[in-house]
This record gives C-alpha cells, structure tokens and sequence, in this order.
C-alpha cells in the first residue's frame, strides 16, 4: 500500500527529528520541488520461495493475508547454536519460565546461517533515479510488539530500530530485510499474528510509504497422511521389574521401527521416567517456503498444560535445538481436569473439506467431560483455535477413565478420494468374539494368554466369567453407544460415510472389580505393583490422574455421574501409524482357542482390510495396567513438507 505527503520546509527539521533523523540543515526549496521517490516493497506473496521485484507475482494481495495466498513469517523459537541455558550461574535448574523465554527471538541478533533461513525475506525494488539526499526508514506499524526485522548490510544482519536510516545508495540498488515473529499466536483476540511493514522514503521535502502484511506461519499439530520420521519414547533407567520391562519395550519398539523403514534412531526421554510420552507433549510444525521453493520447516514441541509435569522440562533441555523449538501455555491446569490436558486427548483428523468450511492442514479433536462440563485448559484451547486453520472439536469422553480421545478413535490412510477412513474401538464386536467361544464350548477358557510375574500373577477369569460379570456386557454397551454418538459428530463434521469407518473389535472395563453372578469376585486385570519399588499405580497417577476421591475417601461432588471405563483387552486403536501401510498396536493377550489369539486374528483382519499390515508389542505390564497403551507411551514426529495451505481433495 504506496501514500505520499508533501512536507512544508518549516516542519521538515521538526518531523525528520521525530523520526529520528540525523539531518542537521533544513532541505533547500529546490531539494523540496523535487520528484516525490516511489518506494515499492515486496514479500513472498504467492509463497513460491522468491521475492519477486522484477514483476508482478507477489504485487496482488500484499496488504492482505488469507489461507491460500499472503506473506509468511516464522515464530523464531528454535535455538539453532544451542546457547540458551538450562541452569543457572548457580548450577541449579531454570525455572520454566525462564527455560521458555530463550529461544533465536529473545535476543536482537541473527545466530548464524541456520537462524538466518528463520528468516521471511522482504526486498525493496531497486529506485535508480532516487536522490542523492533520500532516506529511507522502517518501521512495523502492526505486531511490532512482536516482530523484529532485520536489514542485510555490507553481509550482516543488523536488528532495525526507530533510528535506522536506509542511505540513497541502499535504495538504489535495493534492501533485503529479514523478519521474524518472537511467538505464536496465543489468542488471535490479542493480536492475530500480522505484521505491517512499513518503508517510507523521504526526499526533497515530500515522503512516501509502501507497505506488506505479513503473518507469522500457524502452529499446526500433526496428522496420519504425513509420513512418521522419527519415534520419542521414554526410557526408564530406574531398578525393579518395571524399568526391566519398559527397557525391553524401548528396544522392541526399535525393532519395530527400524522394519518400518523409518532411518532415524528412536529419540529417548531419561530424565524425569514419565513413560507416557504422548502426554506431556504434541510435536507441531510451522512453515513457510524457503528458497528454491522448498518448504522451510521448523518443528515445536508443545508442551502439555501440566506445567507440574517435570517431564515437559526435557523439551528444553534436550529436544530444543536447530530448527525445534518449544511452546508452553502459562495457565496451570485445574486438578479436576489434569489428565484432560495430557496430549494423548489431542489427535488431527486429516485434511478435509465439508459444509462449506475447509481444513487443508486437518482439525484437532480434544476429548471433554460432558457430564461434568470440564474441558482442556483455555489457555491451551484458545492457543490452537487461534492459528485460524485446526478448530478444535470436543468429543465426549466422560465415560473413560483416563478420558483420552486416543483410546477409542484414529485416522488411517486409505486409497480413497478422502485419502483417509476413521478407525474406531468397536466394543460390541469385542462381546460377541466372547460369545461365539463361549457358544462353541470355549467359555471356561481363560480371558487372557499373558504370562505372570512375580508379585504380578496373570489373571485368571475365563470367558464366562467375564460375561457373567455384574456390569461387563451393561459397561461395554454404554461404551458402544458414546463411541456412536461421538461417530455421530465426527461423521457430520466431515461427511465420512459408514463405508470409511474401520471398526476394530475391543472391550473396556470399569476402574472397580466386577461381581459374577454366582456372587464370586471376578478381579479384572488392573493396576499392579511390580517388584523393585517400581509401581504401575505411580506409572497411572501421572497418566490418567483423576482426583475424585476427597481426603477421607469419600466421593467428591465432582466427580463425574457416568461410569468411567478403560481397556480391558489392550486398546488395539490405540496404537501407533508407523507408515502409511505398517501400524503398531498392542499385543492382545485375548483368549487361545485352537492355538490362536481370537482377538488378534480379529483385529489383524479389520487392519489387513483397511490395507495396513500390523504388527503387535507387548505393553501389558509397562502401559496397559496402567490404563494406557503403546500409542500413550510413544510419539511421532512427521514430515510436515507439504504445504499447509494446500486445498484438501474433500
């Protein structure tokens, strides 16, 4: 956007001054009657990677932003040379705030050439016939509390301030500028994430601007049509049979990826032991082109809304690096609502259009309590609905225990002119597995094929008694019918049909013991403390943390009305998409009939059907008792290339 004034020689001095000007002499009226300068600035935007000053490619739009076309700009929240500390002059840890307020945008220098390609370049067009006596200055008139733009001089990047004057020379042969944001976009009521630049070029006693919006790039959570490049997962170096466990689950995962076709070695998290790795952190993107056309990615690991959870502080202290960078959201979660701000609650449906509203980089689903009206931090809802493009969608999930979405939906890749279907726990397809054995003579076959342990015995009911538990088929009914009703939603929010749903056997089981008919207690297999000191019930209490039990034991007024369930047979949806034909899931455990795992083979041929070839782990002591699965234990980092903006096909 070009304005032009003409400035009386009286007021000259006066305006140049409160610019900042270093004149010292008022101009000459000849100086004055000079042609105005015409100053014309560009940004990338038709975001091809080029600034083009030559033409007219990124000229349209520049004073606008929308989804398909407008200038973008990183949040520079890497720490590309790794200089920002994690402990103190005194040796002692930083706090979490301090930890977060250092990254590539804290400071008013460019750290080297990979801080450098953070950068959004905007170029001014070379004005040849400027005057000897032009200046030029810059100035950001939206977002400037959160924008630094920077100006390539003699080969370094120097930070523009209210003083910076562009020299005749400078504008005759054209600025190159580099800008960053210094965060994401929080809440879009605050400041929507734009940037006006602003180059005003004074000569002769007459001034003109040109000006370019910029935005700083969405953070955006990942979905299953990217391809998984990397794999996190926590690694427990403690004593006791759990951390045995867990050890060999760390290095049966890398087995499993490793025949994934995935190069990248497993990223491990040993500091804190919190095994849940999908909870205290969503891995993000943010991109923007880059030169040549190429998309220029940086990774952010958002950190989970349990500033209490000492493992988020490894996403600092390890992860953060060249091209990664962390977010946390500032407001504490609420006891009530702990484990609903775990990030095993987050999960993207892919790219989809429908009803008139488009999601070209997918949509966040969050699960909350209907029954109670709790929901994720607001600090952490409005952060991701504020990036404009993944609207959060809640999903009612007040009749799980731990209350994830992970453990009853997924989204698969598919051949489809979608690209994808949505996988569901089916738990009506788990009770008649159980009664088609129990109808063949199988129904005094025990429930569960996993081994025991010391101080662990494997459980002993059989079929039938399961079915004859007081509340199993009543409580695996409920579950069907909230998982329909959440079906529901997801079906007419994005149009998916009957026929792009994949239903995968399963069954759920209150957090209580169940009572048979013939009166004898049934102990479902639950939490258990292992040898060692390692306990799988500390394991639950930083997964699922639920605090609905007063100090005296008593029931508390919020506790939730609506029977709270989880996995009975390891959650085979709650697994993990290694490719895009490989999937992870939990190793059944289910009954051995005829030398076979009848929930295995069920499950194995939903999967194969849906053209995915599954293989399973064994997280039975290590996630399952305490009420998660492999898919709660892990995390994915994805190829986020393609770009965001991007039309989906439907």
């Amino acid at each position: 956007m070009r304005s032009g004034t003409r400035i009386p020689v009286r007021h000259t001095i006066l305006a140049l001054a409160a610019a900042g000007s270093v004149l010292a002499t008022p101009l000459s009226p000849a100086h004055a009657a000079g042609p105005a300068p015409s100053p014309d600035l560009r940004a990338d935007v038709n975001r091809d990677g080029t600034v083009d000053v030559t033409g007219g490619s990124d000229k349209a739009g520049e004073d606008g932003w929308t989804v398909a076309r407008g200038a973008v700009h990183l949040p520079n929240l890497d720490d590309d040379t790794k200089r920002c500390p994690t402990t103190g002059p005194d040796g002692r840890p930083l706090s979490d705030a301090k930890l977060a307020a250092c990254d590539d945008a804290s400071d008013s220098k460019v750290n080297g050439t990979a801080d450098a390609a953070d950068l959004a370049r905007v170029r001014s067009v070379p004005m040849s016939g400027v005057a000897a006596d032009a200046k030029g200055s810059v100035q950001v008139t939206k977002g400037a509390k959160h924008t630094h733009v920077f100006l390539k001089r003699s080969g370094k990047w120097v930070l523009v301030t209210p003083g910076t004057r562009l020299t005749a020379a400078e504008l005759r042969s054209g600025v190159e500028f580099g800008v960053e944001a210094t965060d994401v976009i929080r809440d879009s009521a605050k400041w929507d994430g734009r940037a006006v630049i602003r180059l005003t070029v004074s000569s002769g006693g007459r001034s003109t601007s040109d000006s370019v919006t910029l935005r700083v790039a969405p953070l955006l959570t990942h979905h299953h049509l990217q391809n998984t490049q990397q794999v996190m997962v926590t690694k427990v170096n403690g004593a006791g049979e759990y951390g045995r466990l867990q050890r060999k689950f760390v290095k049966d995962l890398a087995k499993e990826v490793e025949n994934a076709g995935i190069t990248k070695p497993l990223v491990t998290f040993e500091k804190y032991g919190d095994p849940w790795a999908q909870d205290f952190v969503e891995p993000a993107y943010v991109g923007m082109t880059g030169p040549g056309g190429r998309r220029h990615v940086m990774r952010v690991m958002l950190r989970s809304a349990q500033l209490d959870r000492e493992a988020g502080r490894e996403l600092f202290e390890k992860v953060r690096g060249r091209d990664v960078g962390v977010v946390q959201v500032s407001d504490r979660a609420q006891p009530d609502d702990w484990s609903l701000n775990s990030m095993g609650n987050l999960e993207t449906i892919p790219p989809y259009a429908h009803g008139g509203r488009s999601f070209p980089a997918g949509r966040i689903i969050m699960g909350w309590r209907k029954d109670t009206g709790e929901r994720p931090s607001p600090g952490m809802r409005t952060l991701l609905k504020s990036q404009g493009l993944q609207d959060p969608l809640l999903l009612d999930t007040s009749w799980l225990g731990v209350g994830h979405v992970d453990e009853f939906v997924q989204f698969l890749p598919a051949d489809t002119p979608r690209g994808w279907r949505i996988g569901v726990a089916d738990p009506r397809a788990g009770l008649q597995l159980l009664r088609d054995a129990q109808r063949d003579g199988h129904g005094a076959t025990r429930m569960f094929s996993v081994p025991g342990l010391d101080g662990a015995p494997a459980p002993k009911e059989t079929i039938d008694q399961a079915l004859a538990s007081r509340h199993f088929v009543a409580d695996n009914t409920m579950a069907a019918e909230r998982i329909a009703a959440n079906l529901e939603i997801l079906k007419r929010e994005t149009g998916v049909s009957d026929a792009e749903i994949v239903r995968v056997p399963a069954l759920y089981t209150r957090e209580a013991e169940t009572r048979a008919a013939d009166g004898e207690e049934v102990p479902m297999p639950r939490l258990t403390r292992l040898g060692g000191g390692s306990s799988l019930a500390e394991t639950y209490q930083d997964h699922g943390q639920q605090k609905w039990l007063a100090e005296d034991g008593a029931r508390s007024s919020k506790a939730p009305q609506t029977v709270m369930t989880s996995a009975y047979v390891p959650g085979a949806v709650n697994g993990v998409l290694l490719a895009r034909d490989r999937y992870l899931a939990p190793r059944q455990w289910g009954p051995v009939i005829g030398g076979k795992d009848v929930f295995t083979e069920a499950v194995t041929a939903v999967y194969r059907k849906a053209g995915l070839k599954v293989s399973y782990i064994d997280d039975w002591y290590t996630y399952h008792l305490g009420m998660g699965e492999v898919h709660c234990g892990t995390n994915t980092l994805r190829d986020a290339s393609a770009a965001w903006w991007a039309k989906p096909v439907r």
